[in-house]
């Protein structure tokens, strides 16, 4: 039999998920993202003795990267595991948004890092230096072959992870940076050309700042509450509206703690005559099994805005 009272407020319970929001931190992920931490910056103290020496600016700039994707990458870790806290009463929804703002905070200085390569190296070809190829092509191989262990670390983790992948961002830059290098200094050793320097760091530069405006543009969407990937709500609202006994929906939200956690909050507009503890349900399983929403909270309501506002206009906007 249909309830009696006017409406209802209730969570999707009929998956099992935890409510007080204790996330699901990937241990595999926070772990690769350490030793990622711990060979960047083993390493790189032997880049800024290397490009002093030598007078590199591709070595410099390489070195000056690892630097930040030490921090960044440090930064990173913290991030998994303050997200493993459990909520407390000043944040209902636990730490595991801070995730993406390591993720922001990591793009910000890949584009710092970028802007920076090329101004360095727009001043070093009007004032060219003469740069010391041997030395510096040794300390370029020796970074290749550190960055590809560390790429090869994180990019077997969880890509999907907008933390993860921010620190994966960085480490390419700083891949392409020692390549950048390997080939400025056999074009020095073998021309003699110092331009070759400042120039292959400018193109290294670039690739960087694309990686970053990328991550940027991702984690920047979820900090401001954007709709995650994949999901669009005028979809959800197609197939709820066409649920036996809702005749509309309004106030439909939707955002995500990550980009990997989409939340919901709605409310349904049903028929007198129907039961709805049977519409919550039907819903809650359209949900999960066609968006794979495991969190949303639904209001049902017997007719249209008991809770005010302009609900027609905000719904023609979806």
């Amino acid at each position: 039999m249909p309830r009696s009272d006017t409406h209802d407020h209730a969570h999707d319970h009929s998956h099992g998920h935890d409510h007080d929001h204790v996330p699901q931190v990937n241990a595999d992920s926070e772990k690769r993202v350490r030793w990622a931490m711990i060979l960047t910056g083993s390493f790189m103290l032997a880049e800024v003795i290397g490009g002093w020496l030598s007078g590199s600016l591709a070595l410099l700039a390489d070195a000056g990267h690892m630097l930040s994707d030490s921090v960044s990458l440090a930064l990173a870790w913290f991030a998994f595991r303050l997200g493993a806290k459990a909520p407390d009463k000043h944040r209902t929804y636990g730490y595991q948004r801070f995730q993406v703002l390591a993720a922001f905070v990591n793009g910000l200085t890949l584009l710092a890092i970028g802007v920076g390569i090329v101004i360095a190296a727009i001043q070093r070809l009007h004032s060219p230096v003469e740069v010391m190829a041997g030395p510096m092509l040794v300390i370029a191989v020796l970074g290749l072959v550190i960055n590809l262990v560390v790429f090869a670390i994180l990019h077997r983790g969880d890509r999907d992870n907008l933390n993860l992948h921010g620190a994966l961002l960085h480490v390419m830059g700083d891949l392409l940076g020692s390549v950048a290098a390997i080939v400025a200094s056999l074009i020095i050793m073998m021309t003699g050309w110092n331009a070759a320097d400042p120039i292959l760091s400018v193109l290294a530069a670039v690739l960087i700042l694309r990686g970053a405006w990328k991550i940027l543009r991702r984690s920047g969407h979820t900090l401001l509450e954007g709709t995650p990937e994949g999901i669009e709500a005028h979809d959800i609202r197609r197939e709820l509206e066409a649920l036996d006994g809702i005749e509309s929906l309004h106030d439909l939200h939707l955002w995500g703690l990550t980009p990997q956690d989409p939340l919901l909050s709605l409310h349904l507009v049903v028929h007198d005559d129907v039961d709805h503890e049977q519409v919550l349900r039907r819903a809650s399983a359209l949900l999960r099994e066609r968006f794979g929403i495991t969190h949303a909270t639904l209001q049902v309501e017997s007719e249209s805005c008991l809770t005010g506002g302009d609900c027609e206009t905000a719904a023609s906007r979806l």
